[in-house]
């Protein structure tokens, strides 16, 4: 895979004959970054690191990139999750590397693995996220938080580009906790179900705020620790171990032709 040159052109004839898929954090910064920049950073990164890419068909040809979901903007993540397909098969850790060389600081690709069949989408039906509430009291945290566990519903307002829109949040709620710390900040631990609409981090909030009128002296700051599906205990299982139980390094440097 080589950087010189502009990196590999769109070839739209040619078929998928690998597909990767990305576990990559989304930090600093970068956690305001949109989907759509965050998408027009990676094509930009893969082009730049010569990545063979596979394009669609048709008159305006794009590499074939699939997103899992996407963490709201203003908040951070350490498990996003991506699919490229490629047109010739590449050790998938030499993709990460040279992806994640290429990428702007905030964004950083953890883990690449090839494809082992099956749906990275039906992987993932719930989030683990941490909630950093600043200058909220841990006993009142504590409080709220129970409040809220005993209600069957709590229906908050969001304002969307279609116009308000209502969200039972409790309905999406898989558990939630409060974590000791010695900030002086409360901290929320939440497992959500990924429903439709998505129940965000703010919505959490928003409960909280209609079953108690709890409200952080300043903006919440939250991460997207892990996704993934839920097992019989409730646990997330990781998306990619089916992928990584079986996978092996693929053949060929970047810059290497077929």
């Amino acid at each position: 895979m080589s950087r010189h040159g502009g990196g590999a052109a769109p070839r739209p004839s040619e078929p998928a004959a690998q597909k990767l898929r990305l576990r990559y954090a989304k930090r600093g910064r970068l956690r305001f970054a949109s989907h759509r920049d965050v998408a027009r950073a990676f094509e930009r990164a893969l082009r730049a690191a010569g990545v063979p890419m596979a394009y669609s068909q048709g008159f305006s040809p794009h590499p074939r990139v699939s997103w899992i979901g996407a963490a709201p903007t203003g908040a951070a993540s350490e498990a996003e999750y991506v699919e490229i397909q490629l047109v010739r098969p590449l050790d998938p850790q030499l993709v990460r590397r040279e992806l994640d060389a290429a990428l702007p600081e905030g964004l950083d690709v953890l883990e690449a693995v090839q494809a082992r069949g099956g749906s990275l989408a039906e992987r993932i039906d719930a989030s683990r996220w941490r909630i950093e509430l600043p200058g909220v009291d841990h006993g009142e945290l504590t409080a709220a938080v129970a409040e809220l566990l005993t209600r069957d519903h709590v229906l908050v307002e969001r304002l969307g580009k279609d116009g308000v829109r209502t969200i039972d949040t409790r309905a999406a709620l898989i558990s939630l906790s409060v974590e000791e710390s010695t900030q002086s900040c409360g901290i929320l631990v939440t497992v959500v179900r990924q429903v439709t609409p998505a129940v965000r981090p703010d919505d959490v909030l928003s409960a909280l705020f209609v079953v108690a009128g709890l409200k952080a002296a300043a903006p919440a700051r939250a991460c997207r620790e892990a996704q993934g599906r839920l097992d019989d205990e409730g646990e997330l299982v990781d998306p990619l171990s089916p992928d990584r139980a079986g996978d092996r390094p693929a053949v060929g440097p970047i810059g290497q032709g077929a």
